[in-house]
């Protein structure tokens, strides 16, 4: 399998920026890691870990913090606690998981590397970094373990992958448009603007971003409950909805589907 793989770094109110991607013939995959105030967020893919390691020991870090425990965020986290000798902090609920060789498709393996066990530790509802306090928010959804990291400071909101863009055409198997939908609407109690997605990267407008992905999925809700209530059966109702297929739908054997979205609604 012939991976294309390109990293590029940036500088925003202060936050560092570097951003993998990996591309196979017409699917392209990215994510990003940030550096804020010491704090790395998230680790980034296995399979970018030659790009993405120099960029680390650019940083003056000193702590790790992860926002879900997927492989293209925990990639390379091996690395930083075994050579690097970081902290690594995450939410409790994927300790024993991320401790294990990961079990996950094969086609995630070939993008994102295998990743190798790690031992991280539970975060808390607050951490300290050099300047601020930061906020831990509970955000499930696309991971049971998911969080979003607040800076009080600077008012800088680090998302993962809660928003990833706004109008979502495909979710895997195991999310909740309902969970993801609650998540929105905490995250958006919280003082913020800028917001660092893990796919999207850099979002000036943050609050506004998250606001729109919210009214999407609301309204996206309701029309699926309504077909639902016409007698549409879920397979009828994606057709509506998504008539397009996705490549990301053939490559994983349908893990990713637009269906998926329509079951999570109706099945809550």
């Amino acid at each position: 399998m012939l991976l294309k793989r390109r990293f590029t770094q940036q500088t925003k109110n202060g936050v560092q920026i570097g951003n993998g991607t990996v591309s196979f013939q017409s699917v392209q995959l990215n994510v990003h890691c940030f550096v804020a105030d010491g704090v790395l967020i998230d680790t980034g893919a296995k399979s970018l870990e030659q790009q993405f390691t120099p960029f680390f020991k650019q940083q003056n870090i000193n702590q790790v913090a992860i926002t879900h425990f997927h492989e293209d965020h925990t990639g390379t986290a091996a690395i930083l606690q075994n050579e690097l000798k970081l902290p690594i902090y995450m939410s409790d609920k994927m300790l024993d998981y991320c401790k294990q060789k990961p079990d996950y498709p094969l086609y995630r393996k070939l993008f994102w590397g295998k990743r190798k066990p790690f031992h991280a530790v539970a975060i808390g509802r607050t951490f300290s970094s050099r300047n601020s306090i930061w906020d831990v928010i509970e955000t499930p959804g696309h991971a049971i373990d998911h969080l979003a990291f607040l800076n009080r400071e600077t008012g800088q909101l680090f998302t993962g992958d809660l928003y990833c863009q706004e109008k979502t055409k495909v979710i895997l198997r195991e999310e909740s448009i309902p969970t993801i939908i609650d998540s929105l609407k905490k995250v958006l109690t919280y003082d913020f603007e800028e917001v660092f997605c893990s796919h999207a990267g850099y979002l000036e407008d943050g609050r506004s971003a998250l606001q729109k992905k919210l009214d999407y999925l609301l309204d996206l809700q309701g029309k699926v409950i309504k077909l639902n209530e016409d007698g549409l059966s879920p397979n009828q109702i994606s057709k509506i909805l998504f008539p397009k297929k996705y490549p990301i739908t053939y490559l994983s054997s349908g893990e990713w589907e637009s269906l998926h979205i329509i079951n999570s609604i109706i099945q809550k």
